[in-house]
């Protein structure tokens, strides 16, 4: 995929008593070399880091593209500033958000979807992130039952990386409920980073 590097953090591992963090994820889009700078993007993380190794398929690489599975090792933070649910990205292309708009479909009952109401709270997982969130429904409607579908305006309890048509799904009273898509313009939700 063409674009900005991109990589959500599946895993984070230390080494040499924590002053070498290696960072493992898949590659979303874009390419990384040895000695790149990257930047940590969610949960208020904001930090920029070297890339100083790369490893695929137990093989040390000097350059990784997109849909590739990778560890990135670093310079530059500490093990307790990176967990997973973050993303890696070129420096200023990806932003955190504490809150969306969102089209958002229901599964039908008997795969989980339950009524859902404005205030209601629910666990978004987006990328490798799960965070909890209210969800508040637009002023023409009371609820969304099973199967419908409805926009909404999500705020999170944690800033995550969000772009504009991303897809997420969410769980509502610890069963999945539904999916949906992210919408930014205009929200102004975005969180310092």
């Amino acid at each position: 995929m063409d674009g900005p590097f991109l990589m959500c953090i599946e895993d984070v591992f230390c080494r040499n008593q924590g002053r070498v963090v290696t960072l493992t994820g898949r590659i979303e889009r874009g390419r990384v070399r040895k000695g790149d700078e990257v930047e940590i993007v969610g949960f208020g993380a904001g930090a920029v880091v070297s890339v100083t190794d790369i490893e695929a398929c137990r093989r040390c690489i000097d350059e990784a593209s997109a849909g590739m599975n990778v560890d990135l090792s670093t310079s530059g933070v500490a093990a307790g500033a990176v967990e997973r649910g973050q993303v890696l990205a070129a420096p200023g292309s990806i932003s955190e958000h504490t809150g969306f708009a969102a089209d958002i479909a229901l599964l039908s009952e008997e795969d989980g979807a339950a009524e859902i109401r404005t205030g209601e709270r629910l666990h978004f997982h987006i990328r490798g992130a799960v965070v909890e969130g209210r969800l508040t429904l637009s002023q023409e409607t009371d609820v969304l039952h099973p199967l419908h579908r409805g926009d909404v305006t999500i705020t999170l309890d944690r800033s995550v990386a969000l772009e504009d048509g991303q897809f997420f799904a969410f769980r509502h009273r610890g069963r999945a409920a539904g999916s949906g898509v992210v919408t930014l313009r205009g929200t102004g939700t975005r969180s310092a980073g």
